[in-house]
């Protein structure tokens, strides 16, 4: 089973932002795969291939991309490969955190089904219960 990430969807205000990012001429979209710049390629980026990075808004994994691979970025730098199709997960507690972190398989949310709310905790509750250290 492949491995996950996790990155902040930094600047982004709501889900439909994120959403907007991979859109035909957001600022990630424009084709099937987007280019996501980072420092350091990961040490496990070959068992990455084929698993997903989830993205975090206001302290939740709140959906997906699937990873389809890594190449070399201007001045050293890595650019993580992933589709610009976004899946909605099940809304699931994380701490917000600098650059990306790993993801096992058995820690991930499941895919919300197609219309499904789940069982969502509102932006600003989740956020304080973060401050909190309670989630």
């Amino acid at each position: 089973m492949p491995l996950h990430m996790t990155k902040v969807a930094y600047g982004a205000q709501s889900l439909a932002e994120i959403h907007e990012w991979f859109s035909a001429g957001g600022r990630r979209g424009a084709g099937e795969v987007a280019r996501l710049t980072t420092r350091n390629r990961p040490r496990r980026h070959e068992e990455m291939i084929g698993g997903s990075l989830f993205w975090i808004l206001k302290h939740q994994l709140v959906a997906r991309s699937e990873i389809v691979g890594f190449e070399e970025a201007e001045g050293g730098r890595t650019n993580i490969l992933v589709t610009t199709q976004l899946i909605d997960v099940v809304p699931k507690p994380r701490r917000a955190h600098q650059g990306w972190r790993y993801l096992e398989p058995a820690d991930a949310p499941a895919d919300l089904a197609d219309g499904a709310a789940g069982d969502v905790l509102p932006a600003e509750i989740a956020g304080e219960l973060a401050k909190l250290g309670l989630v």
